[in-house]
């Protein structure tokens, strides 16, 4: 593609990944093969292959392919976040996430698979229902009730129709304080952050829109709730999921659901962990910058990403496209792409001995700084 930007001179500039893109369409694409394979071969090793690309191939190719600090030109920008073809590849995941949730229905009632085929398939599944929530946060940040409602789509099938919400108007207000439930705080485990995180938000969600309706001198029970429209689009698919295949079908979509929110939360727990926006003596709190999120230019975890791992970016700038998002400098960098860092918090001591050194040396050893789990040692 080729971009030129007036106001700026002339900027002829092509994206080197442009086709590359589309790799982030690669975990819905691979349940079919898997389930192919593994129906052809008989061999149920072949229901997990979603999950092992995820969490064994990426990590490997991560390191293997290694980072890319490189940043398109400012003058570029314009014309590239204007190229369809980007949003065309983030909406293309909501119809494919939704053949597969049909798909796998049928397979699981249909086909005489045994249990652990069945994890294999519903733990795939869940893992499109966590990128889903991936692509509505890129739509989400758009403007236009169009883009709102494929953001709601895509969150349905993981049950979080809420995060549309919370995430917009509640995360990037508080993100990187003590008082956000996004933001993971030093010394607090994934399992207590699951915990607080879930309940958090979906409260922070039911308050923001209770408060906006009350505005309007609505109830919070209008149907013009935005978390109620979300939530009904989730019963919507269920039930139709469970009228199609039976009621048999309903605990492997709850699985899926669980599965695919929890993967967010996880996201959403390294993103932040221990870092803090500090106060001026006035107590007003600093706007986010760059120090405020965990990065990762690894290239292939971002290509699956939309580019989230630029996450100091995306709080500086909300609605600006994932093709265009930007390395920054003073940004904290995380060891390794997300796919590998969610295995890691999945091991708290694990974690702890990687990740709490790096912020002590974030803060040069000034923990007073930092966002800490009370009771924590620090």
């Amino acid at each position: 593609m080729s971009v030129t930007a007036e106001a700026l001179g002339p900027v002829t500039w092509k994206d080197p990944k442009r086709h590359l893109w589309i790799l982030s369409l690669t975990g819905l694409v691979l349940p079919f093969i898997g389930a192919a394979a593994a129906l052809a071969t008989g061999w149920d090793i072949f229901w997990f292959v979603t999950p092992i690309y995820v969490y064994g191939l990426i990590p490997l190719l991560d390191v293997w392919i290694g980072e890319d600090r490189s940043n398109p030109p400012e003058g570029a920008v314009p014309g590239l976040e204007a190229d369809p073809y980007y949003r065309r590849l983030v909406i293309a995941h909501i119809p494919l996430q939704y053949v597969l949730i049909f798909a796998g229905a049928w397979a699981l009632t249909s086909l005489d698979l045994s249990l652990l085929a069945k994890i294999g398939l519903v733990f795939s599944i869940g893992i499109s229902s966590g990128g889903g929530i991936n692509a509505a946060h890129e739509l989400g940040h758009k403007k236009g009730r169009l883009q709102a409602w494929l953001a709601r789509l895509a969150l349905a099938p993981s049950g979080y129709g809420h995060f549309y919400v919370e995430h917009n108007r509640g995360h990037h207000v508080r993100v990187a304080t003590f008082d956000d439930p996004a933001s993971a705080r030093y010394g607090e485990n994934l399992y207590g952050f699951w915990i607080r995180t879930v309940s958090g938000s979906l409260k922070s969600a039911w308050n923001l829109e209770r408060t906006r309706l009350q505005r309007k001198g609505l109830s919070a029970w209008s149907w013009r709730n935005q978390n109620f429209q979300g939530w009904i689009l989730t019963v919507v698919l269920f039930a139709a999921v469970t009228g199609l295949f039976g009621w048999a079908v309903l605990p492997w979509l709850l699985v899926q659901m669980v599965i695919g929110f929890l993967l967010l939360e996880t996201v959403n727990y390294i993103e932040h962990y221990g870092l803090l926006r500090q106060r001026d003596a006035e107590g007003k709190l600093e706007r986010p910058r760059p120090e405020h999120s965990w990065n990762s230019n690894h290239i292939v975890s971002n290509l699956m990403l939309y580019q989230l791992q630029r996450h100091s970016d995306h709080h500086a700038h909300g609605a600006r496209a994932y093709q265009a998002l930007r390395h920054m400098e003073g940004a904290p960098q995380l060891p390794a792409g997300y796919a590998t860092m969610i295995m890691l918090a999945g091991i708290p001591p694990l974690w702890r001995r990687v990740m709490d050194p790096k912020v002590r040396s974030h803060y040069r050893g000034d923990m007073t700084l930092a966002n800490v789990q009370p009771g924590v040692s620090i």
